[in-house]
């Protein structure tokens, strides 16, 4: 993972940081409360460490800023204020898990990569691949043997509903309802019109084709069998 570190205590933050690698993990350090923040909100990490007592910028303040603006990173709050009052004021404000000073390594290590685990877990795929044609969500792009594909909006929607039920077979009413949201049949080709422009950019000059025609029920995106 790539953790953020946020803590002023030197020797500790050293300690950490080097403990943390060792364990195969990248991390970015800050010293104050500021520059946490500033390196919160402008690159990507995996999860945070974030100390509750920090000069510039108290550690909830951090958290609860990057919360408010959208930031989901999972972030394990350190401090010596270990009542139970703390531990929810902590929680409350936006942090995923809580360690009370002094603690052991093991155990924060234990902690931290959990919270990556859980996050990773519930992060939803941006990419989608079969066989050798790959789309990427957030790019909006997609690909096939590493070459681009250039698809309309209406087109990738398409190939993207496809894919993500690859394997099955997807009927004239799924596309209807999830591509066009119709939730009536219009009787016109529109569907068979799409197909026939979505396999002309996706299948011609490939020799596998993948998307086929299930005749009397619809399309299926797969590997030819």
């Amino acid at each position: 993972m790539r953790i953020l570190l946020i803590e002023d205590d030197g020797e500790a933050a050293a300690y950490l940081a080097k403990g943390l690698k060792e364990a195969g993990h990248t991390v970015d350090h800050a010293a104050n409360g500021t520059d946490g923040l500033f390196l919160a909100t402008t690159e990507r990490y995996d999860s945070m460490i974030v100390d509750r007592m920090l000069p510039g910028l108290d550690g909830l303040a951090i958290i609860q800023t990057l919360r408010n603006s959208g930031h989901t990173t999972p972030v394990l709050i350190l401090s010596a204020l270990g009542k139970v009052d703390d531990r929810v004021r902590g929680l409350k404000a936006g942090g995923d898990d809580y360690l009370v000073k002094p603690y052991a390594f093991a155990e924060l290590l234990a902690r931290i990569e959990a919270l990556g685990r859980r996050a990773q877990a519930t992060q939803p795929d941006t990419r989608l691949k079969v066989e050798d044609l790959e789309i990427d969500l957030l790019a909006r792009a997609v690909t096939r043997s590493g070459r681009a594909i250039d698809l309309q909006p209406r087109e990738f929607r398409l190939l993207e509903y496809l894919m993500r039920h690859a394997g099955q077979v997807v009927t004239r009413t799924m596309l209807l309802e999830n591509v066009w949201e119709y939730h009536f049949d219009p009787q016109t080709n529109l569907i068979d019109v799409h197909i026939s422009r979505l396999r002309q950019k996706v299948d011609k000059d490939f020799d596998q084709q993948l998307i086929h025609t299930v005749r009397g029920a619809g399309y299926s995106l797969r590997a030819a069998r």
